[in-house]
């Protein structure tokens, strides 16, 4: 497990403190953009940052972020490419932890243990790796914890209980809670009892910190997420403040956008 990142859950929880997580699609909307992007995140107030790693098939994911993935890819990101950016946003004064969100095939094209040791050597913190479930990944879990990474599991609103338990067995930092069915960007957060009713029915089967995710994009759904849960994960909403925003611009929409949504 990363330190860093469980000193951070840790220290949340003992001060009642909840956390915001935004995502930054790696490589888009050019090269250039990420580096200044996730310090713009990490100044406006982001407790850790997402960082997606682009794939060809983004099944989990909706339009604007698929779109994200294919600029980012014909800019000629990869895995070994994202590693570099967070080694250079390290450089350049990021601190806050860093966990990569994406598909299993860049990360077995690599080599599970090759991939692993390259992002902690990076200075990332962990994995969120979408399509692999927890049945296919013992030998890449085992690499995250050889090299003191998180492995991240998500759990959906209509996974059974029996699903649930699993899941909360491979977890060690934190579990990333689905708040919607359907892709991200695809609809709002319900904010009612719905939520609040799946995240009492996995904390039966956890003491790890939740987050919330998909379908959050306003400070609004960001509070009632806060309300059941520990930490809030927004991207779309991001993505598409960097696509309305002149290239001059782009960090400083990012940095305000997280200011106002984490209320920092």
């Amino acid at each position: 497990m990363s330190k860093r990142m469980r000193d951070l859950f840790e220290e949340a929880r003992a001060s009642g403190r909840k956390l915001f997580i935004p995502y930054i699609t790696a490589g888009y909307p050019r090269m250039e953009d990420t580096v200044p992007l996730l310090l713009a995140a990490q100044e406006g107030g982001a407790d850790v940052i997402e960082i997606g790693v682009p794939f060809t098939d983004p099944l989990a994911d909706g339009a604007t972020i698929q779109h994200a993935n294919t600029v980012a890819l014909a800019n000629g990101i990869t895995l070994s490419g994202c590693f570099q950016l967070v080694r250079e946003a390290r450089n350049r004064g990021l601190t806050c932890p860093v966990v990569f969100m994406g598909y299993y095939n860049p990360i077995l094209s690599r080599g599970e243990e090759r991939a692993a040791a390259e992002a902690k050597a990076a200075g990332a913190d962990g994995f969120i790796v979408v399509d692999l479930p927890p049945e296919e990944a013992g030998s890449f879990i085992a690499a995250c914890r050889q090299n003191d990474l998180s492995f991240v599991p998500l759990v959906a609103p209509t996974s059974r209980d029996e699903r649930i338990d699993v899941l909360a067995q491979v977890a060690d930092a934190w579990m990333y809670c689905v708040s919607v069915t359907g892709t991200t960007g695809s609809k709002a957060v319900d904010s009612g009892g719905d939520l609040g009713a799946f995240i009492a029915r996995i904390r039966r089967h956890t003491d790890l910190p939740l987050t919330v995710g998909f379908g959050i994009s306003t400070r609004a759904h960001a509070a009632s997420v806060w309300k059941v849960a520990d930490a809030a994960a927004v991207g779309t909403a991001i993505i598409a403040a960097i696509d309305a925003a002149p290239a001059d611009q782009r960090a400083q929409r990012v940095r305000e956008f997280v200011e106002d949504v984490s209320g920092r």
